[in-house]
């Protein structure tokens, strides 16, 4: 038979002798064992190619060495911290006197000043010593040439030199002059005309109708207020003193311009002013005349004590003649001169209670009655340190004199204080 060629295969039939198995190229996956096994700790592997993980287990990258640190890239640039703003600080508590000085609108009386009772005692106290100077003024002006025209007028230019008081050139020399002050530096003025401005806005004052000065006193806490427009304060007051407490001297000076305290005081001391003079000087040869004849007649020189004394009784002589022609022709008003003093002082001290009262009555009562403790400490202090010197020295302390006390120009700080009680007390709502 012959052999025949094979058909090829067809479907669903199997082949006589089968084909050898075809195997892959990949070796069969075999599995590691259920998911939840951990795997098996890695070693350190040589060096060589890296170890491929097992399949279920995800592998870490490999780890590539680094490059050298010369080839390293340059760090970034370290960015800028946010400033933080600096946290505000609490400013510092206010003293309880402070007082506020902001500007604001004023409202000026029709009358900026008066005279009070206090103004009128001071001139009638001061009448004595006018008619005195009136009398010396009027027979000096007889020594002038002339059939008594020049006369009169020195003793009208006299009278009328009195305004000169209210002149602000001539207050500036006075002020200079007489009372030793100084205007403000800037400093200064930044400080005490704010104050000032609210003094004479609670008072319904034009504050620029007043000069402010400063005195060089860097122990005294004091102001003063002369002539019409003077208004001084010690730089120790402006320096130590809180703006409330300087708002209350400044406000107790004010009180003695608006009630014409001060151009009273200078009025009458300016008219007194001859008179005081020509009583000093008769004084002082009367007293230099008894003084010569009693030195000779002491060594014994009999002759020449009667010589001066004979020389000089013609002046002693003129010079009571004067005064007896000058206190007969004015009914022996002059005489009360003597008494005089004692009623300045006594309207001084009443003077000084009615400032008070208007500083108080502009609200700077406790701002006042602060800077009175405080003068009283002082005057403490004072007495003590001198009652013990007197004791180391073995003296008994010296006691005020009531004569003393007549003569104050200002009451003692208790009078004061007892003044300001009723400004001190809670008022009752309206």
């Amino acid at each position: 038979m012959d052999n025949q060629p094979n058909p090829p295969d067809s479907p669903g039939t199997v082949p006589a002798e089968a084909a050898p198995p075809q195997y892959p190229q990949q070796p069969p996956a075999y599995p590691t064992g259920p998911a939840q096994q951990a795997p098996p700790p890695s070693y350190p592997a040589p060096a060589g190619p890296p170890a491929y993980p097992g399949p279920g287990a995800q592998a870490p990258p490999p780890a590539y060495p680094q490059p050298p640190a010369q080839h390293a890239a340059p760090p970034p640039p370290p960015t800028a911290q946010p400033q933080i703003p600096p946290q505000p600080t609490a400013p510092p508590p206010l003293d309880p006197h402070h007082i506020s000085t902001e500007q604001r609108r004023v409202y000026l009386k029709a009358r900026q000043r008066h005279t009070d009772a206090t103004s009128l005692g001071t001139l009638v106290s001061y009448l004595p010593h006018f008619l005195a100077s009136l009398a010396v003024v009027g027979l000096l002006s007889l020594l002038l040439p002339g059939n008594g025209l020049l006369s009169l007028l020195a003793v009208l230019a006299w009278l009328l030199s009195g305004l000169l008081v209210f002149h602000g050139p001539t207050e500036s020399v006075i002020a200079r002059r007489l009372l030793r002050l100084r205007p403000p530096t800037p400093e200064e003025s930044a400080r005490l005309e704010p104050v000032w401005r609210e003094v004479a806005a609670r008072a319904g004052i034009d504050a620029h109708t007043y000069t402010l000065w400063i005195e060089e006193n860097d122990d005294d806490l004091n102001a003063v207020a002369a002539a019409g427009h003077i208004v001084g304060v010690t730089t120790c007051a402006l320096n130590r003193l809180p703006n409330g407490e300087l708002a209350a001297i400044l406000a107790h000076e004010l009180g003695h311009h608006v009630g014409g305290h001060a151009w009273a005081s200078l009025l009458g001391y300016w008219y007194a002013l001859p008179g005081r003079v020509a009583y000093r000087v008769m004084h002082l040869i009367t007293r230099t005349a008894l003084r010569v004849v009693m030195f000779f007649a002491f060594y014994g020189a009999g002759t020449v004590a009667l010589f001066f004394a004979l020389f000089l009784l013609p002046v002693v002589i003129i010079v009571g003649a004067i005064a007896y022609a000058t206190i007969s022709s004015l009914y022996g008003l002059p005489l009360l001169a003597l008494l005089a003093p004692y009623a300045l002082a006594y309207i001084g001290r009443r003077s000084e209670l009615r400032a008070d009262d208007h500083a108080a009555a502009l609200g700077f009562a406790p701002m006042l009655a602060s800077v009175l403790h405080k003068f009283q400490q002082a005057d403490d202090a004072a007495r003590h340190q001198a009652a013990l010197a007197a004791r180391q020295a073995g003296r008994k302390p010296l006691k005020q004199r009531r004569i003393a006390k007549l003569l104050a120009t200002h009451p003692d700080h208790h009078t004061r204080l007892n003044r300001l009680q009723p400004w001190l007390q809670p008022q009752p709502p309206r």
